[in-house]
């Protein structure tokens, strides 16, 4: 839209009006991108997961490198009192033995996430995680505008517990609804025993280790069952689900996205 000029050809300040449909331009120019990363982000990880494991771990090690030593020069003080102000080696050395630790820990739990050879199985997991991103974004940016908060610390610290129970409601309906059937224990060791190669390729074994977590869910609710119903051993077995871990890795890419577009939004509003 044009701006008004005076009689000089200068141009007018914005009115009410131009301010508001800026506001609103803006927002959803931000609201695409964050919903544009958020599928990126699925679609690396469905069509190149072994990329996104590392990737991910990748990341998960650079940003936890800063956050982690950050944490324990905050953290120290109040184990150590004055102790800490000579302990620079220290927490470096530490800090950098956790980054390592939750990089390796993120990579596997994605390698593990979309692990697996049947594309239609492989989509529904996909969407369920984008999901999962998609909110912890959403949760990331309200807490920045009500209470202050720091999307990459809090969403690096704070928020993988929450998307990793997500993660996993959301698997465990796709396994109720038959929408992802679960294989046994029974089942996985016939595969090993007689169906698979000498040599297997790393298809082969990424399926094996999709149908071992789903079947190590399986083996949660059976065992839970024999002591509780099955609807409570269902709950519980979401908790225990291999799939919580999953939450970490949503966590990383829901914190950079978060911070990305909060970025956006005290540039452009």
């Amino acid at each position: 839209m044009a701006r008004a000029r005076d009689e000089v050809g200068r141009p007018m300040p914005a009115t009410w009006g131009d301010m508001v449909i800026f506001r609103i331009l803006a927002n959803a120019i931000i609201m695409a991108g964050e919903l544009a990363a958020v599928i990126a982000v699925a679609a690396l990880a469905f069509y190149h997961p072994f990329i996104f494991a590392a990737v991910t771990a990748g990341l998960a090690f650079l940003f936890g490198l800063k956050l982690e030593v950050a944490r324990l020069r905050y953290e120290l003080p109040f184990y150590f009192g004055g102790l800490a102000r000579t302990a620079g080696l220290f927490t470096g050395i530490v800090g950098f033995v956790e980054a390592a630790f939750k990089g390796i820990v993120a990579g596997f739990a994605a390698l593990f996430t979309f692990s697996g050879t049947n594309t239609d199985r492989l989509f529904l997991v996909t969407v369920v995680f984008g999901i999962c991103v998609y909110a912890g974004a959403a949760l990331l940016r309200y807490l920045s505008i009500k209470s202050e908060a720091l999307p990459m610390r809090w969403g690096y610290f704070r928020l993988a517990p929450l998307l990793g129970l997500l993660f996993s409601i959301g698997m465990t309906l796709l396994a109720v609804t038959g929408l992802m059937p679960q294989s046994s224990v029974s089942d996985i060791g016939w595969k090993i025993i007689f169906e698979l190669p000498e040599r297997p390729s790393i298809e082969q074994v990424s399926e094996i280790l999709f149908q071992v977590k789903q079947a190590f869910d399986h083996f949660v609710v059976t065992m839970l069952s024999q002591v509780v119903d099955e609807g409570a051993a269902r709950v519980i077995a979401v908790v225990l689900s291999v799939n919580v871990l999953s939450g970490f890795v949503s966590a990383v890419y829901a914190a950079m996205i978060s911070q990305a577009v909060r970025r956006a939004e005290e540039t452009l509003l």
